[in-house]
Formats: C-alpha cells, sequence, structure tokens
C-alpha cells in the first residue's frame, strides 16, 4: 500500500469502506460490550459529538451512559449537564456510582445561552464528559450551523460529548460522527446505530438497561428526593416534587 495512504488511514482522515475509522483519542468504554462492539474504537468517542435520539423521555438514556460517567467521576473527573429537561436527583445518581462531586448542573435561561454554554462547556478541557439538551424548545431542532459549532467545540476540549435529542430530528443531516436512535423493547433499550465512521450496522443493539427515571424527577413521576445544586448555586438541600 502506498505508504502516504497508510499514514492517512493511521491518523483517521479516511478509512476503508469496510473497516471502522481510527479513533482520534483513546475512547470512553460505555460499560456494555456488545455496544462497545459496534463503536468505532470500542467506546464512546472523545473529541466528537455524539447524538442520542430517543423515541420518548424516561426509557433508559439516561442508564445507556452511566457506567461511563460512573467511572470518569471515580477518577476525579468532571461531567456536566446543560439545561437537562428536570432538576437531577441526587441519592439516585450516588446509587448508580457516580461521585456527586464530579457532576455539575447547567440551567440557562434561553435556547441561545444553552447553545453558548455547550460550546463553552466543550471546549473546556476540565470536563471529561458534558451531556446536553439544547433542543428544547425549539421546534426544527437546532439549526446545523449550531450543530457544527459544537463538533468543533467536542474536537477542541477533547472530552466525551453526548446531545440529546428528540428522534423525529433523526432525519436531518448532522456533522456528529456517531449517531444513535434509541427506543424502548419491552424492558430493554433498543440502539439502532443511523450513523458511525465505518460500516453500516447490519442489526441493532438489544441492551438490559434500568430505566432510572428518578434520576430526573419528571420522568415517569419519580419520587420526590434531594436535588443536586445547579453549577453556581448555593449548595443546599431542597426538595424535589415529582
Amino acid at each position: 500500500m502506498n505508504p502516504a495512504l497508510t499514514g492517512a488511514l493511521e491518523r483517521g482522515e479516511i478509512r476503508r469502506g469496510d473497516a471502522f475509522a481510527v479513533a482520534p483519542a483513546p475512547t470512553l468504554a460505555s460499560g456494555f460490550p456488545a455496544l462497545d462492539a459496534e463503536l468505532p474504537g470500542g467506546g464512546w468517542p472523545r473529541g466528537a459529538l455524539t447524538e442520542l435520539l430517543a423515541e420518548h423521555e424516561g426509557i433508559g438514556e439516561i442508564g445507556l451512559l452511566l457506567p461511563a460517567l460512573a467511572a470518569l467521576t471515580a477518577s476525579g473527573r468532571t461531567v456536566l449537564l446543560v439545561a437537562p429537561p428536570h432538576g437531577a436527583h441526587a441519592p439516585a445518581w450516588a446509587a448508580a456510582g457516580l461521585d456527586l462531586a464530579g457532576l455539575r448542573l447547567v440551567f440557562p435561561r434561553s435556547p441561545r445561552d444553552a447553545l453558548w454554554a455547550g460550546v463553552e462547556a466543550l471546549r473546556c478541557g476540565g470536563v471529561a464528559a458534558t451531556l446536553l439538551w439544547l433542543d428544547q424548545g425549539l421546534r426544527a431542532g437546532l439549526p446545523a450551523n449550531s450543530l457544527r459549532r459544537l463538533q468543533v467545540a467536542a474536537g477542541e476540549g477533547g472530552g466525551a460529548a453526548f446531545c440529546f435529542r428528540p428522534a423525529r430530528l433523526a432525519a436531518q443531516a448532522s456533522p456528529a460522527p456517531l449517531r444513535l436512535h434509541l427506543q424502548a423493547a419491552g424492558r430493554q433499550l433498543r440502539l439502532h446505530l443511523l450513523k458511525r465512521r465505518g460500516p453500516p450496522a447490519r442489526q441493532d443493539i438489544l441492551l438490559d438497561i434500568a430505566r432510572p427515571a428518578r434520576h430526573f424527577p419528571g420522568m415517569h413521576h419519580a419520587l420526590a428526593g434531594t436535588a443536586l445544586p445547579a453549577a453556581g448555586e448555593r449548595r443546599e438541600r431542597r426538595r424535589v416534587v415529582a
């Protein structure tokens, strides 16, 4: 093989159509071997945007990320949630293995502020993983140029980036190199890989994931409990009513 082509393949600039692209940075293990086997590099990408397009809230989309987030906070890394749909329930996150000292929440006042916060969070090298809910209040969803800003920012910061979006936006073009469509399948979560840096997926992935609605009171009428403080908010205990 031509040496120049070999070097380009190793750097991930291009890839063979029948093989995964070389991950530009070490990936983050998802905690689900069946999923890691289908992801380029064997895990969630770092320095790139991952879109999770769920049919409904509370079907297990948070549980899909919990093993990876727990591993990050256990190692002293920071996980940031930008514009989550509900206040987070601290005991449920702690029970899932997360060190709450490494978890931060940001509740922007407007979609424009949410996008700005998301871009700045992704650019920050001190944030190991950023979870974003930025389509709220936008009927047509985030415009393509906003998604490109998020993808570029993720590349600058180098952390894992997860953008939760409605499944109705799955047909829209996106610069995110990894996109998954999530559906409830009985007590399991069905994952359809819409896009990845590799050959098309041959079949969907079924995972046994607990549906931890209590991580976000409001999803499926979760029980009340102590909420996590938002970033910049005084650390005081408050009650969240389902």
